[in-house]
């Protein structure tokens, strides 16, 4: 697993659209059809990650602490499924059932979505406001497997709160970590 940081980009970037199957449901899902009415988070994960594994939990409890008050939610995977397999879309269905996902879980074969928000890590987080500019493109907060430290979302959680009550989020942020996307060659 070769440690990766979430890519600098200057914040303000409207969201790219995508239209990508959920794996739970079969449907097509667009950015438009998890839009939250007070803002949007999309992440980039994968089953396989042992970054996403740690906070798996704490991915879920945000969902279920944040849908409910405007905050639309999705999670993306783009991995090369030929080179690792657990990352297809019936081992994501099972992974999203048994963590009990409150938000689609979409696979994109073509890694295009992954391009198109710069994403090259998991988990890679991309926060959006109501007006779909991001604001927020920094880790879920300082826990690593193995390094102790609790996982809180706290640094995720203090951005949603900020932009729930409209104050303006720190442009300095601290990137996220995790594998890198395992690109197709």
């Amino acid at each position: 697993m070769a440690l990766t940081f979430t890519k600098p980009v200057t914040l303000g970037f409207t969201a790219p659209n995508f239209m990508l199957a959920d794996v739970v449901s079969g449907k097509m899902i667009s950015y438009d059809d998890i839009r939250g009415e007070k803002g949007t988070l999309v992440m980039f994960i994968c089953n396989h990650c042992p970054y996403v594994q740690h906070v798996v939990h704490e991915l879920v409890q945000l969902g279920k602490d944040y849908i409910p008050k405007g905050i639309g939610m999705v999670a993306i995977s783009v991995n090369d499924v030929v080179g690792y397999p657990e990352d297809g879309p019936e081992k994501m269905k099972e992974f999203a059932e048994k963590h009990g996902f409150p938000f689609p879980y979409l696979f994109d074969e073509s890694q295009e979505s992954a391009r198109l928000y710069d994403a090259v890590c998991t988990p890679d987080f991309d926060l959006f406001d109501a007006y779909n500019k991001c604001v927020y493109r920094g880790q879920l907060d300082g826990s690593r497997p193995g390094n102790d430290i609790p996982v809180t979302g706290k640094e995720m959680r203090k951005a949603l709160e900020k932009l729930l009550s409209g104050e303006k989020i720190p442009e300095q942020q601290t990137p996220s970590a995790g594998c890198s996307i395992k690109w197709k060659y």
